[in-house]
């Protein structure tokens, strides 16, 4: 004797009704909820719009810099070259200055005593 397997039917999936959905009640009712879903969309989008722009800026920021520190580095060293001793006396000879070949003399004044 054999026994039968019954398997419990399932029930056949459920059409939706979408007339149900797209009626004109449930549309009024979540106009708030569209709404906002289209403030989220916008707001969004502004964002990435801003987060390119501040990458731009960013950047153009980030090479304004490197041009600096390049134009500081070189005069720096401009600076430093020209302030050596050779140097300046290259500069001054024109006006009639020399280098001192003697000692400096310290000049002294007797003060009266009281």
């Amino acid at each position: 004797m054999q026994e039968e397997i019954k398997i419990p039917e399932q029930p056949i999936a459920q059409k939706i009704d979408w007339k149900k959905f797209l009626s004109y009640k449930w549309v009024v009712k979540n106009i708030p909820f569209f709404l906002f879903l289209s403030a989220l969309a916008v707001l969004y989008i502004y964002n990435g719009h801003y987060a390119d722009k501040l990458t731009r800026k960013i950047n153009v920021t980030e090479k304004h810099i490197k041009e600096l520190e390049y134009e500081y580095k070189t005069v720096k060293s401009e600076v430093i070259f020209r302030s050596k001793a050779s140097e300046l006396v290259k500069v001054v000879e024109p006006m009639g200055l020399k280098e001192l070949t003697e000692p400096p003399v310290v000049l002294t004044t007797e003060q009266k005593k009281r």
